[in-house]
């Protein structure tokens, strides 16, 4: 800036602002008829300071350089050419033109400067606007409607016993095994990721499931799956038809008609399905008591003997679990995700046998279940390993229908000793009704094959643990059993696993 207190020249070009720093530079001369004249830093300064412009004189000497089209516009000149500002030597009448022109100059050069300003403020805070209002907010809103719609399906899958761990809103490897077995439940192609009518079906059954009623009721009770029969049932209302015309569809994008078929008889239902209650927060509890009391219930000291058994149950159960994983790992070109879908279809294929053992001796339901591992053509060596795996899938995954499916197998390839487990069903109602007179049978069954030589196959080292059972399994009330109910003659298949 131009001192204040600097003595005003009459005479604009006799450097009437002094820069330490400035030097003399070449400058836009304008072609005029009374000849022509160079301008200065410093005569731009004194044209300025004499229009009373508080500018900075070094940037409006630049701008005088960026703006010299404009200013040649300004002063219609046909020409602009740059020479020495020493050849800035003339007569007064010149000088008083350039002075003139130089005003103009100035004017246009300062209307530059301001609309420069102004444009890049606009700017600025266009660009601060957009990318506030764009950029964090509506990701932020994004991110936040996506996760919930994450965590709904994270939390409908753990619903109808898909694990999917913990509702995060992150769809991990948990959460993908957990779609993936959704999906092979379902007849989806099983690819891991939900289609918008798969999150769909999943997500208004769980709400469908937690709202409840007595239409809910029913569908779960009537089904053979039990609560997933919600699933089923709701796919098939949003498909418009039964699961043939759903399969159909899926598999060829095309509607399939349904032949007219004769109403099944049905009796009226007033009660509800088996017990499904979780066994492992069943043992989560039994655990925290045994630890709170210093060890497991010995046979001396039997106070709650349904108690003692469930301790002993939680104990077989990890038994199994750890049986299963040993042998899984054996089993290649597999995923741990479709072995448990397998392992999910011995559930309907025994329906019959499971319904069974809460309504018939032992004899009988071994036969029945004999009869239907015989139709499966398989080696015993086959099914023996295939129903161990899915033993262990089936506690670990909290499915008790799987796991009295395989354990119905196992007993009745000639292994006696995993009937323990069934008792244990039946005294607590996983799967079946709560039958302690039944599960007196597969206890003492068990335990009689112990005691002539078989291998224990849960906590072998705790050799008084069979008179334990069998002790607290005799102090347990007997009920009456009611009648038998009529065989099912379904065809089935049954999955494979084989050892390497």
């Amino acid at each position: 800036m131009c001192p204040s207190n600097h003595r005003r020249s009459s005479d604009p070009f006799q450097n009437p602002c002094q820069f330490p720093k400035m030097r003399e530079r070449p400058l836009i001369v304008f072609p005029l008829s009374v000849g022509h004249r160079s301008f200065s830093q410093s005569h731009i300064c004194s044209l300025f300071w004499s229009r009373n412009e508080q500018v900075n004189c070094e940037s409006i000497y630049e701008e005088v350089l960026m703006f010299r089209k404009s200013a040649i516009s300004a002063c219609a000149a046909a020409s602009l050419t740059i020479i020495p500002a020493q050849q800035a030597s003339a007569d007064l009448g010149d000088a008083l033109v350039g002075a003139a022109v130089g005003g103009v100059v100035g004017g246009v050069i300062v209307d530059q400067v301001h609309k420069k300003k102004q444009a890049e403020a606009r700017a600025n805070t266009r660009r601060t606007t957009k990318t506030y209002n764009s950029g964090y907010k509506r990701k932020a809103s994004y991110n936040s409607v996506q996760r919930q719609e994450n965590r709904d399906v994270q939390t409908s899958l753990n619903h109808f016993n898909f694990p999917a761990g913990t509702p995060d809103g992150v769809f991990g490897r948990n959460t993908r095994s957990a779609m993936s077995s959704y999906q092979s439940f379902m007849g989806y192609p099983q690819t891991g990721q939900l289609t918008e009518f798969e999150r769909t079906v999943l997500v208004n059954s769980y709400h469908r499931s937690i709202a409840g009623g007595a239409g809910t009721s029913e569908i779960i009770a009537n089904s053979q799956y039990g609560q997933r029969g919600l699933l089923k049932h709701t796919q098939q209302e949003m498909a418009g038809g039964t699961s043939a015309t759903v399969a159909s569809y899926q598999a060829a994008n095309v509607q399939a008609g349904t032949n007219p078929a004769f109403a099944a008889f049905s009796l009226p239902n007033f009660g509800k399905a088996s017990d499904t209650s979780s066994i492992a927060n069943h043992c989560n509890q039994v655990n925290l008591v045994t630890n709170t009391n210093g060890g497991y219930t010995k046979a001396s000291d039997i106070t709650d003997p349904a108690f003692a058994l469930s301790e002993q149950f939680c104990l077989a159960r990890i038994y199994a679990i750890a049986k299963s994983e040993d042998l899984s790992s054996k089993v290649t070109g597999i995923s741990s995700s479709d072995m448990q879908a397998q392992c999910e279809t011995l559930s309907p294929s025994f329906k019959d046998q499971i319904s069974a053992l809460s309504l018939i001796g032992r004899d009988e339901v071994i036969s029945q279940t004999g009869a239907k591992v015989l139709s499966t053509g398989m080696s015993p060596a086959q099914l023996s390993n295939t129903a161990n795996i899915c033993l262990g899938v089936g506690y670990r995954t909290d499915n008790a229908d799987v796991a009295l499916a395989s354990t119905l197998i196992l007993v009745t390839l000639g292994q006696p000793a995993y009937g323990e487990l069934l008792g244990h069903h039946l005294v607590n109602g996983f799967g079946t009704l709560q039958r302690n007179d039944l599960a007196l049978q597969w206890y003492t069954s068990a335990n009689d094959a112990i005691a002539s030589g078989q291998p224990a196959v849960f906590a072998p080292t705790q050799v008084e643990r069979p008179d334990l059972i069998q002790a607290a399994a005799l102090k347990l009330d007997a009920t009456q059993a009611p009648e038998a109910v009529t065989k099912s003659t379904a065809t089935f298949s049954l999955p494979v696993f084989t050892a390497q």
